[in-house]
């Protein structure tokens, strides 16, 4: 056993045992190994401390997952009519149920779509997963920068200067290398909602995977499971990409002090800037990226530093420093730099936009990521940075033996007219997306998950009514509000919606300005919307959500190559899946924020990490939309957060 290996052991031993003799707990067996978890109620993740190593954990664990249900056809019905109540007008909706009470007609076109669904639940390992995969990313041909991958802000860091940047980085390398040996001795503690066991596939998804463009639907391939999995990571700077070995030839990481010195020898030999931005190419829209994938790789010496890139582990940006902007703004600039990289003038060239997790490590100080979401949701992606945060705050103790090591590997492109155009295109369409978004980070100082829990609300519901307030006070409307649901309690589970936009936020958000409303009558509306929308989000969790079961009945009829049923061609069906508002709860324990692009032209992406006395919010529109304004729809959530608690503590009801 190496010392390494032993180490670990003797850790998770007294870990162990720490936690058996303690109390209050709840001692579960977990394939004939006792382990621990305290079992929260409202569904909070508990991460159990991580157990031995036992060969082959993660398959027994992911064994023992059931199976995603298929809901019942009349339920998604009469739950689909509930969400459109609110967001379509009466003849709309009265014309829709005309058409579910077709759809649902026995021996009718419903029933049967019902039937082959329930038989491929039956066949396969979850009927939505590869569904999911195809229609939401892979078939998506938007760009992957703004319209689908995340990014995310970390708190900014105390250097401003090259040393500091890469030892930092340095340090962040040695901590995801921690993290991978969990993944790869399958002693990554399982996580649990509501006392449930969760599927953990996706964290065996997000290292050494990338996603590959395709002429009409992507693709995306995982080394990690191959027989001889990547040893390297890619690091870009100024444009240019290097390989980096970040194992010994004995099969242990490199210390920080190896990184660091290796970092400096990729920082020494990436000075020239004139070197054509290869990886913009990764931004364009994704047939184009296609057509010039396809042209670039016939060249085998730029084939083979595409595919060292695509093998990678993961990829380090060494950003140059970002405009300076007030500490006001810095939030926000952080969030663009993390999402698109400032346009072809900046950072947008150093990145490979395909790579699953890329780390961005500005000379400022400024630091995140962003990811592809085809492998995975945002939590899986904060536990590794809660993960990796902590490692770099840890004193170095090891001293690094002046072991020689080989000079990390610049790749190499040839670059021909043609993929010369095809990068000054990019970078146009790069430059035109980035004049487009409009990101505003703001920190909610005023309170945090402190306020609800007080008044015995779900802090996520009461985001969420913040949220619909806000919207409604902008615009006197209410909207179709998707929020990301975890299926994570079932095999392979990705997500399902939220219906954020319910009768009952509807009828608070229109009561709470009406000043014909008593004060204990919009309190009694803002507990009945809070109270639904946990209802909903319980339901979701559960498997018994209605979006992507409906989902799931419109591609069996394409797969049946039967006629498309009305109900989907339906303008009530356009209207719930016209997004207006985006959103996503991402908690973590690191001071962070996640940050996303709209799913809608006119629409909103607000993405929240709720800690204890204040909330990171990021908000962002499209500067092309005359109708939407991510500063405003800002300061009007800050303002709706405000007076709902105004409103409690100003109840009588809400004292008692």
């Amino acid at each position: 056993m190496s010392l390494t290996a032993l180490t670990c052991y003797v850790t998770s031993q007294l870990h162990f045992f720490h936690i058996t003799f303690s109390s209050p707990f709840t001692i579960l067996s977990f394939i004939g190994l006792l382990g621990s978890v305290l079992v929260k109620p409202c569904g909070r993740l508990v991460r159990p401390v991580a157990p031995t190593r036992i060969p082959g954990r993660y398959l027994s664990h992911q064994e023992g997952l059931p199976k995603l249900p298929v809901p019942s056809l009349q339920q998604t019905c009469e739950r689909y009519l509930a969400i459109l109540e609110p967001i379509v007008d009466e003849e709309e909706l009265s014309h829709t149920k005309e058409l579910l009470a077709e759809f649902q007609k026995a021996g009718g076109v419903g029933e049967r779509l019902q039937k082959g669904l329930e038989r491929r639940a039956r066949k396969t390992e979850n009927w939505l997963s590869d569904w999911w995969l195809t229609t939401a990313y892979l078939d998506y041909r938007m760009p992957v920068v703004v319209h689908s991958s995340p990014g995310v802000v970390l708190p900014r860091l105390e250097f401003s200067d090259r040393q500091g940047q890469m030892r930092f980085a340095a340090k962040l390398i040695a901590g995801v290398l921690d993290f991978k040996t969990m993944i790869d001795n399958e002693t990554l503690p399982v996580e649990y909602l509501g006392g449930k066991q969760l599927c953990m596939n996706q964290y065996y998804q997000v290292l050494s995977s990338c996603r590959i463009p395709g002429l009409k639907r992507d693709s995306v391939v995982n080394h990690a499971h191959r027989s001889r999995p990547p040893a390297h990571i890619t690091v870009v700077h100024n444009f240019q990409f290097f390989v980096l070995d970040v194992y010994n030839s004995d099969g242990t990481p490199l210390t920080v002090d190896q990184l660091y010195m290796q970092l400096e020898k990729v920082w020494s030999s990436s000075l020239q800037t004139n070197k054509e931005p290869i990886g913009i190419l990764t931004s364009n829209q994704r047939n184009s990226w296609g057509k010039a994938y396809n042209n670039l790789i016939k060249d085998k010496t730029n084939k083979d530093s595409v595919q060292a890139i695509q093998k990678s582990i993961f990829t380090v940006c060494l950003d140059a420093p970002m405009p300076c902007v007030s500490d006001e703004l810095y939030r926000s600039r952080a969030a663009v730099q993390m999402l698109h990289g400032g346009g072809s003038r900046w950072n947008s060239g150093n990145r490979w936009f395909d790579k699953t997790l890329q780390f961005i490590i500005g000379e400022d100080g400024s630091c995140g990521l962003m990811y592809e979401h085809a492998p995975a949701e945002g939590p899986p992606i904060v536990s590794l940075i809660d993960h990796v945060v902590e490692y770099t705050k840890k004193s170095e103790m090891v001293r690094t033996p002046m072991v020689p090591l080989p000079m990390p590997l610049k790749l190499r492109f040839n670059i021909t007219p043609e993929i010369k155009k095809d990068i000054e295109k990019a970078k146009q369409n790069m430059n035109i997306m980035v004049h487009d978004l409009d990101v505003k980070v703001i920190v909610f100082s005023h309170f945090g998950k402190n306020v609800p829990k007080t008044h015995k609300m779900s802090p996520d519901a009461f985001i969420q009514m913040g949220l619909q307030l806000a919207y409604y006070r902008m615009y006197q409307r209410c909207c179709a509000t998707y929020e990301s649901a975890s299926l994570r309690m079932f095999k392979l589970g990705r997500t399902d919606t939220i219906r954020s936009c319910s009768i009952d936020s509807a009828n608070f958000v229109k009561a709470m300005d009406d000043p014909s409303k008593q004060k204990i009558e919009k309190v009694t509306l803002l507990e009945k919307a809070v109270k639904a929308h946990r209802a909903y989000t319980d339901m979701a969790i559960h498997g018994q959500a209605i979006d992507r079961h409906l989902l799931g009945l419109k591609l069996q009829a394409i797969e049946d190559l039967t006629s498309m049923p009305e109900i989907f061609m339906d303008t009530s069906y356009a209207v719930a899946n016209h997004y207006n508002l985006s959103t996503s709860q991402v908690p973590a324990k690191t001071d962070c924020v996640m940050c996303f692009g709209p799913v809608a032209p006119d629409g909103y992406g607000v993405c929240y990490n709720p800690m204890a006395e204040h909330i990171n919010f990021a908000v962002s529109a499209f500067n092309s939309c005359n109708e939407t304004n991510a500063a405003h729809m800002a300061q009007r959530l800050e303002e709706a957060l405000l007076d709902m608690r105004m409103l409690l503590e100003s109840t009588p009801k809400a004292k008692l």
